[in-house]
């Protein structure tokens, strides 16, 4: 049977004789369980789509020049080529543990649920059904686990695009960011605070222009606040800048004379 048929089966069960005997509950958790096991797209699998989906963005960034800019060369990339796979491995360790946590918490959920509506029939049954709201929230955490598994593959892209973007921005010089965030975006469940934060500029803490106080950060650091991509679901992404003439409304008194240096125009 399907873990939506083993569901509906157990249900009709206590449905017909109630919670009369804890070996009966014992009995029907572990088939719940043993069948949501083989409903969920198995960790190897889905480890296996996840080091597709972060290998086919690192490749696209790294090896095919994805990064390479004005500000940056295919040489500025090169040089720290290590440091940008040692990223993609760590985010590629984090994924692993991220779905197997989410797969077993799925199938606690599921078990909690039925548990808890089981437990609730009188021994003896009841005629009364549970509603298709009632039953959709006992199977919730499963019905919806596909879309889920999806958006943990994009979550865990975007937070290894986001860290390779900010260690090579770093890396050439870069002076501050501006926030962009999409919350413009139909159906997008942006975050208020990030919303707030769009087209600001957060200047980066140890750059050289601060360095020089060439620029006063009004808006605050970049480390100041979450970087984009680390909170869950995030898909915010910073604009990374490089001249001083990029940053006028933070610059300083200094700035502005630095500004008029022909190497700063």
């Amino acid at each position: 049977m399907t873990f939506f048929e083993v569901i509906n089966s157990a249900i009709a069960d206590f449905l017909k004789h109630g919670f009369d005997d804890v070996n009966r509950l014992d009995r029907w958790l572990l088939q719940i369980k043993l069948s949501a096991h083989a409903h969920l797209m198995s960790e190897r699998e889905m480890q296996q789509k996840m080091e597709k989906a972060l290998h086919t963005a690192f490749n696209r960034l790294v090896t095919k020049n994805g990064l390479v800019s004005k500000d940056v060369s295919k040489y500025d990339v090169t040089k720290l080529s290590g440091k940008l796979r040692a990223e993609l491995d760590r985010r590629i360790i984090a994924s692993a543990n991220l779905i197997k946590d989410d797969r077993e918490q799925s199938i606690r959920m599921v078990l909690r649920r039925f548990e808890g509506w089981a437990t609730a029939i009188p021994a003896g049954g009841t005629k009364i059904k549970p509603t298709p709201k009632e039953k959709a929230r006992i199977k919730k955490g499963m019905s919806d686990i596909a879309f889920r598994q999806r958006r943990v593959i994009i979550d865990q892209t975007h937070k290894l695009i986001s860290n390779i973007n900010d260690i090579v921005a770093v890396d050439n010089g870069a002076i501050a960011a501006r926030w962009h965030s999409h919350w413009k975006q139909m159906n997008y469940d942006y975050r208020k605070d990030h919303k707030e934060r769009d087209e600001k500029i957060y200047a980066i803490r140890d750059s050289w222009a601060v360095k020089e106080g060439y620029i006063d950060p009004v808006n605050g650091y970049t480390d100041d606040i979450t970087s984009p991509g680390e909170e869950v679901y995030c898909r915010c992404n910073y604009v990374y800048l490089y001249h001083l003439r990029q940053v006028k409304d933070l610059l300083t008194k200094k700035g502005l004379l630095a500004l008029q240096s022909p190497k700063n125009t």
